[in-house]
């Protein structure tokens, strides 16, 4: 398809991303290596695009299954994109039926259990794009409950058209293991399907839409046993990998030595000859790997492959099929590709809670830190979100112009820009108009007739200020902040950090500012308000700070973005632990943190002194 701008926008507006050609090789050869059939093999796409996933998967099942007959059917409303899956399938001499017809429309009439496998990247549209109508509609088709995306349906709609042992490849958004609203999806794998391996592609950019992807392979009607997992992100600068388990391995430093496993007929993986971990731009490529080149030359690169691309591909996706950690390059940035299995709690919360990689060795300090675990963040106070006005240009600037015609309302907020780990920098001192009484528990505007230069403000905007029509329908003054907040806290002291950071910065604001949407808080009011508040929030911001409260996240949250980024938001941080603060450990780490918040720059020293206290915290 063309890369011109306006048909990118048409693309992300219907959530149409076309699978890699890599990709969906990787894709389909572990949907073919759990197949296994002597006859006719039916395999649907039901958002086919031009076709990548279903001719990808023809000649895995051509690779496994030599000589059994294969029939493929593709739906997607798109026009554009199956006459170019026909004009592919014409020159390869590929027959397939190409429906152009909406699956979502269709499925209920199509005939139960006709499928024995199900290769599909549905389209990549969330609640607020599919609109209120249209999300409520089909809710109820595929009784689906809360927040959904596009993804939630297409797999609802999947298993009664899959045969007993029937395989669904599934290429979808990651954040469906560990967010709240992917629960929907995590209920439906679970309802009629068995997810046997699962694989969380992190930051790799294997694929050109903004989330991040992850392939899960079920089989419909088997036995519930174990389900490998394996992630893959960008290694940290800084940060050493988690060699605990590789060395109980005796495999030595992780990536040094990597086992090359190729998949079994039956969908198990068979040990091959080791060779040495990764190196970068394909040097010292062997015979065979030229071969393998050569051989992959059948497909056409896109305008930005390379040899070197090609080659850190390979590498990538060998790591995936392996049973031990690995390091691989890709595109100049070193990569973690951790291989556990599927961990999730029993009964009703194997759906409700997020899902998370168990590990050798790792879910015993999850057991301990458990043990030794006093309180949750959330068991505490309330965690909330800072303001949102969905009108920033008016309501937010660091410059408001000639301070006499400023308006009266004018109050410090605190973006993420201002956090640091204990303390608030506020270089650019960002102010927002904040129209209501600071007295007030719950979100009372103020009178404008009061404040002159703010109303004369607000009129001069006031044609996008309306435009927030949702807002007074609601019963909102016009003026409004979609998301004040309780305006009586922002006097209190508070914990405030940031919603999405590499590393956690936690600091504690005394200055009674307002805190911005791009940041999450916790007033002291919550934890009592009084001298053992502050002792509390140093103890919080002491276990969140730590390496033991990083790892902790990554083991039980999980939701990390490119580059390391991390999402600290409530249903996270609501889950980290807190040691009884009466005792020796916790009241060492209060002194520490106070320690830490009063010093201009803290130190490395510091800061290692404060994660062995949180360690023995946790340990004794």
């Amino acid at each position: 398809m063309g890369r011109d701008g306006a048909g990118a926008r048409e693309r992300k507006r219907h959530g149409r991303h076309y699978t890699p050609a890599t990709l969906a090789g990787f894709l389909a050869g572990r949907v073919a290596a759990r197949i296994d059939s002597t006859g006719p093999v039916r395999v649907l796409d039901p958002a086919c695009g031009s076709g990548e996933l279903l001719f990808a998967i023809r000649d895995a099942l051509a690779g496994r299954l030599p000589g059994a007959p294969v029939e493929l059917v593709g739906y997607d409303s798109d026009p554009a994109g199956l006459a170019l899956a026909r004009r592919r399938a014409a020159g390869s001499g590929v027959e397939a039926e190409w429906r152009q017809s909406d699956f979502l429309a269709d499925c209920a009439g199509l005939p139960a259990e006709s499928f024995d496998a199900v290769i599909a990247n549905p389209p990549y549209v969330r609640t607020q794009q599919l609109g209120g109508a249209a999300a409520q509609a089909l809710r109820g088709q595929f009784g689906l409950r809360g927040r959904i995306d596009l993804t939630h349906p297409f797999v609802a709609a999947l298993p009664r058209l899959m045969a007993p042992g029937g395989v669904l490849g599934l290429l979808c958004a990651n954040r469906f293991l560990t967010t709240k609203a992917g629960a929907n999806l995590r209920a439906l794998l679970l309802a009629d399907l068995t997810p046997v391996e699962l694989y969380d592609l992190g930051d790799t950019k294997l694929f050109e839409a903004a989330v991040l992807p992850a392939v899960t392979i079920a089989v419909r009607g088997a036995a519930r046993g174990e389900c490998r997992y394996i992630s893959v992100y960008e290694e940290e600068a800084g940060i050493a990998p988690d060699l605990e388990t590789a060395e109980s391995e005796g495999t030595g430093e992780i990536g040094a030595v990597r086992a090359v496993l190729s998949p079994r007929r039956d969908g198990s993986f068979e040990r091959g000859p080791t060779r040495p971990g990764p190196q970068r731009r394909g040097a010292g490529q062997s015979p065979a790997v030229r071969a393998a080149d050569a051989r992959d030359g059948r497909r056409a690169p896109g305008p930005d492959s390379c040899a070197g691309t090609a080659n850190e591909e390979r590498e990538l996706f060998a790591a995936l099929n392996g049973t031990t950690d690995a390091m691989v390059w890709r595109q100049g940035r070193r990569f973690a590709v951790t291989v556990g299995e599927l961990a999730m709690e029993p009964g009703a919360a194997a759906a409700s809670v997020g899902w998370r990689m168990s590990r050798v060795g790792h879910d015993d300090w999850l057991r301990g830190v458990s043990e030794r675990m006093w309180r949750t963040f959330g068991d505490l106070g309330r965690i909330r979100v800072g303001i949102k006005t969905n009108a920033d240009k008016v309501f937010i600037a660091a410059h408001w112009g000639d301070p006499a015609d400023e308006p009266e309302l004018l109050r410090d907020l605190i973006t993420h820009h201002d956090l640091r780990p204990w303390r608030i920098d506020r270089s650019r001192r960002t102010r927002v108009l904040y129209p209501y009484e600071l007295t007030r528990t719950h979100r009372v505007p103020v009178d404008l007739a009061r404040y002159p230069r703010t109303a004369a403000y607000l009129e001069r905007h006031r044609e996008m200020l309306t435009a927030r029509g949702y807002l007074t329908a609601a019963g909102r003054e016009w003026f409004e902040h979609w998301v004040p907040q309780r305006p009586h806290l922002w006097r209190t002291p508070k914990v405030v950090f940031p919603d999405i950071s590499d590393r956690p910065r936690f600091a504690l604001d005394r200055s009674g500012a307002v805190v911005n949407g791009d940041c999450y808080w916790i007033s002291l009011a919550d934890l009592g308000g009084d001298a053992g508040a502050e002792d509390m929030a140093c103890l919080m911001m002491g276990v969140a700070n730590s390496s033991l409260g990083l790892r902790y996240y990554d083991a039980v949250c999980g939701n990390r973005l490119y580059s390391g980024r991390r999402r600290w938001i409530t249903q996270y941080v609501s889950r980290l632990p807190l040691p009884d603060p009466g005792t020796p450990a916790a009241l060492a780490i209060m002194r520490r943190v106070r320690k830490l918040a009063a010093e201009p720059e803290p130190g490395a020293a510091g800061q290692a002194e404060l994660d062995e206290l949180v360690d023995r915290a946790f340990a004794e």
